[in-house]
């Protein structure tokens, strides 16, 4: 449904802070299913674990709110050259339930729970598999 290069026209993170690598849903307006390909080629790999790698928590936290940032500027038909920018402000009821490791596809879904004023609260969860890897509530801005 997007590649990556039409993702980088929604989101301004480039290598190696660009965690998004498809949208395969999308429901203007109200949710998106997108995955992230994890290599052992990743930089972060190198450090977190150089005997176990693991993909870092907080950056799976970052690629479930790349994928609800993709979400909003989609549904606002605004772009990050429009000037437009979304900014992570809040996640509640983060829960880590298995790690993900090199050669998992992470699939990274999210959905629109209200928009008040130029905040927009998404519901996100990642899974490999089918299997829960992490879910929470996050809060973005629209600046």
């Amino acid at each position: 449904m997007m590649d990556i290069d039409e993702i980088r026209e929604y989101l301004p993170h480039r290598y190696p802070f660009l965690l998004v690598d498809r949208v395969v849903e999308l429901n203007l307006g109200e949710s998106i299913v997108a995955y992230k390909n994890l290599s052992i080629n990743e930089p972060f790999f190198d450090g977190h674990f150089p005997q176990k790698p693991v993909f870092p928590g907080v950056l799976l936290l970052e690629a479930m709110a790349q994928a609800a940032g993709i979400l909003g500027f989609k549904s606002l038909g605004k772009t990050p050259a429009d000037g437009s920018m979304y900014y992570f402000v809040g996640a509640d009821n983060l829960r880590f339930k298995r790690p993900c490791v090199p050669g998992d596809r992470v699939m990274l879904r999210a959905s629109i729970v209200s928009d008040r004023r130029g905040i927009w609260k998404f519901n996100v969860s990642s899974d490999v598999d089918g299997e829960l890897a992490a879910s929470a509530s996050i809060l973005c801005a629209d600046r």
